[in-house]
């Protein structure tokens, strides 16, 4: 039980102005759009001044539930977020005007079968959150309610609806994105069918393109990598199992997307009462993406650019070695050093070693906090919300480099690239500053800087890379120097 998401990106966009209140003002004309084209579906009178004045009403409640919400700088320790009770200690605690939370979670675990008591232990995360909560539904009538919930509905699946509506957010998505583009319709489609049918996509990419080559020259860099093994059976009853109970019509495109929401929502339910199962793979194989999972200690990512079988080895050391090294420090970052080897929250740091990582993250608050954004009108990275991936950034190149050290001492120095005045050390960082390459518009650097929980790119790279010995040495930086300060932070 947490706090929940905001119709825009986060809080901010409530309360300040500048961009911000550009934001706000769209969202509503945004709102109101969709609320008239739906009335006009519906045959209904378009009452333009009522349905403004029920804009603003359901404006106003979500501008107080964000106001009840923490920032995210609030919200860093998990142990401190994590708190377990009964619904009956929820109920007692938590009575939201006398909602009856076991008669709710009852009801929604009702749908596979799942009996629940006031006994039953939940977790709350969003306590303060929910210490607020009554006053504001205190304030709000139940037609408001009403509204806000079906506009986040609405929100929610504007994605999945027709031209029209998606056309309705043009204005909206050019004052938070700076763009009116929106994403070729082939694209949508394919990542949803990829987020949605994980394991049978992930199939049909590792049969086509993982070249057994690639697995076997990935091993030396990390152990126990590649994709689940069951996804390349030829009689595959997991996968047939998996989607068995899911019946598509090519006719009824939004119907498919309900029809695949229910079936994920019982599929989360029913592992309620399920075993965990440390193998699970979270992602699937066909996506390209890095992360981390302090609940099972994986981590998940080995395609280009990060990786290729064609590159000398100090490029596949800068890119995967160093995401790899990166996901792995997150298990010893602010976050992940309060889950032990088998992903479950253990306080199993002595206070000697705990007291002294905070010392040492505090350099690294300090230091990133210190970078300014002009791209997101001149605002500071916060070094607190950051401070996870960066510790994970500057420990994770740390590690790579070294184990391409160790590489280069088992198997030797490749040769040099012809055309190219760069040794291999400096092509290892090289690749680790590519690998980050990207261009943002102001507009959603704004966005960035406030929801994001990594530093913007460029700051990814220059804070790494300012606090390494090793780069100012492959690059002959003099002491003193913007890339070489004589001041440097280090956590691992």
């Amino acid at each position: 039980i947490d706090q929940p998401g905001l119709g825009m990106p986060s809080r901010d966009y409530y309360f300040n102005d500048g961009n911000y209140k550009k934001v706000r003002e769209a969202y509503m004309q945004f709102m109101l759009s969709i609320v008239l084209m739906a009335r006009e579906d519906r045959n209904l009178t378009r009452d333009e001044e009522r349905v403004w004045e029920e804009v603003m009403q359901v404006m106003q409640l979500e501008t107080d539930i964000a106001n009840a919400t923490s920032p995210a700088e609030e919200r860093q320790d998990v142990t401190l977020l994590y708190n377990k009770m009964a619904l009956s200690e929820v109920q007692e605690t938590f009575s939201l005007n006398g909602f009856n939370w076991t008669q709710f979670v009852s009801g929604v675990l009702s749908s596979v079968a799942i009996d629940v008591d006031p006994r039953e232990e939940v977790v709350v995360y969003g306590t303060p959150y929910l210490q607020k909560l009554s006053y504001v539904l205190a304030k709000h009538n139940t037609r408001t309610l009403q509204n806000y919930l079906t506009w986040h509905l609405i929100i929610d699946r504007i994605s999945s609806l027709s031209r029209r509506f998606k056309e309705a957010r043009a204005h909206y998505r050019k004052a938070l994105y700076g763009t009116t583009v929106e994403e070729a319709r082939w694209r949508d489609c394919v990542r949803y069918v990829q987020s949605s049918m994980e394991n049978a996509v992930g199939a049909l990419y590792v049969r086509e393109t993982f070249a057994g080559e690639s697995k076997r020259m990935a091993m030396a860099i990390k152990e126990q990598i590649g994709y689940p093994d069951h996804i390349l059976e030829e009689s595959n009853l997991k996968l047939d199992e998996e989607y068995a109970h899911l019946n598509f019509s090519e006719e009824y495109y939004f119907e498919n997307i309900l029809q695949n929401l229910h079936a994920g929502a019982q599929k989360s339910l029913r592992k309620l009462r399920e075993r965990v199962d440390p193998d699970l793979w979270i992602i699937g194989a066909a996506v390209v993406n890095a992360f981390y999972s302090p609940n099972r200690n994986q981590i998940g990512i080995l395609q280009p650019p990060f990786f290729s079988k064609h590159q000398p080895q100090a490029l596949n050391f800068g890119g995967i070695g160093m995401v790899i090294g990166h996901e792995i420090t997150h298990g010893f970052d602010d976050n992940g050093r309060n889950f032990d080897k088998d992903g479950n929250m253990n306080n199993w740091w002595s206070s000697f070693s705990a007291e002294h990582f905070k010392e040492q993250s505090q350099c690294m608050v300090h230091q990133y906090g210190n970078f300014t954004w002009k791209l997101a009108s001149g605002q500071n990275v916060s070094g607190i919300s950051t401070l996870g991936e960066n510790i994970a950034d500057n420990g994770g190149v740390r590690q790579a480099y070294k184990a391409y050290l160790k590489w280069v001492d088992r198997e030797g120095e490749e040769p040099r690239l012809p055309g190219l005045d760069l040794n291999h050390k400096q092509l290892f960082f090289l690749n680790f500053a590519q690998v980050w390459c990207g261009s943002y518009r102001p507009e959603y650097a704004s966005q960035s800087i406030k929801t994001d929980s990594h530093s913007p790119l460029q700051y990814r790279v220059m804070g790494s890379l300012q606090n390494f010995e090793a780069f100012s040495e492959a690059f002959h930086c003099k002491s003193g120097t913007s890339m070489n300060p004589k001041v440097k932070c280090r956590v691992w």
